[in-house]
């Protein structure tokens, strides 16, 4: 599979004003450019990125095009419907935002607006934090009958390194009756990572779900020096799996059935 990672970015001259240009930078999965041009801001629209990449694509026939920037979004999806091209609005773009880091650092930077709540008919029955072992997490929740689930590959713990008996940290939801629900709209938003923020570092905090490409939900809040305490230890333990932690939905604590399953990790912007 042919899989490219792309932007398309206003840029401003810092030494003239008034020249602001547009650029465009492709990698592939090896962090490997594939292409790089530029336009004036006036020739910035899908047109111009249909003309410049159609070539291209006819050489390489790509399977996937990341997109991690919403500013462009609407354009690559312009190029996808064009092309014929599947267009994948992810956050999973790290070799590009190296790429871009390097040539332009405030190039990756987004803007976030504050969380917002989840919904209130979807809120389950309770929730715990537990581990899983590196080593079975992918053997175990492949093989199980889950009806939602988001395991991917760029996320293996053994390709990542991360030896088989460092314990993967996550959060547990008990949604019943609302299980289903819960997991089509955790499913709907793409949840990327799930992070602790405290408010009180004795007492009280909540879990901010990072989702889809700049949204950010309050997914749960506490008032509890044990739970904060919990919330402390789930933070140190994504130190120890390189940032890889995970969400599970069950419908209840029996332990028979889950509804979903998203393995994370936190993506920079």
């Amino acid at each position: 599979m042919i899989i490219w990672q792309a932007d398309f970015y206003k840029h401003l001259s810092q030494t003239n004003e008034n020249n602001t240009t547009w650029n465009l930078i492709i990698c592939d999965q090896n962090s490997s450019i594939i292409h790089e041009a530029s336009c004036q801001q006036s020739e910035a629209n899908s047109n111009w990125l249909i003309a410049e990449l159609e070539s291209l694509v006819k050489q390489y026939s790509p399977d996937v095009v990341k997109v991690f920037r919403p500013q462009c979004l609407s354009l690559f999806q312009l190029l996808g419907k064009a092309l014929g091209i599947y267009i994948e609005a992810t956050r999973r773009t790290s070799q590009l935002k190296q790429i871009l880091k390097d040539k332009f650092p405030s190039s990756v930077k987004l803007e976030q607006s504050p969380p917002q709540a989840v919904p209130e008919n979807l809120w389950g029955d309770k929730w715990r934090l537990a581990t899983f072992k590196a080593g079975d997490f992918l053997d175990y929740f492949r093989d199980r009958p889950i009806p939602i689930k988001d395991l991917p590959e760029e996320l293996n713990p053994i390709d990542l390194g991360i030896a088989s008996d460092i314990k993967i940290p996550g959060l547990v939801i008990y949604g019943g009756r609302q299980s289903m629900y819960l997991a089509r709209w955790l499913a709907d938003n793409q949840p990327v990572s799930l992070n602790y923020i405290p408010t009180d570092v004795e007492k009280s905090g909540g879990l901010i779900l990072e989702s889809g490409l700049v949204d950010r939900w309050v997914l749960l809040t506490f008032e509890d020096s044990e739970m904060a305490q919990s919330a402390q230890k789930y933070e140190q333990q994504k130190e120890d799996s390189q940032g890889l932690h995970f969400l599970l939905i069950q419908p209840d604590d029996s332990g028979m059935t889950e509804t979903g399953i998203w393995l994370l990790k936190k993506e920079e912007f």
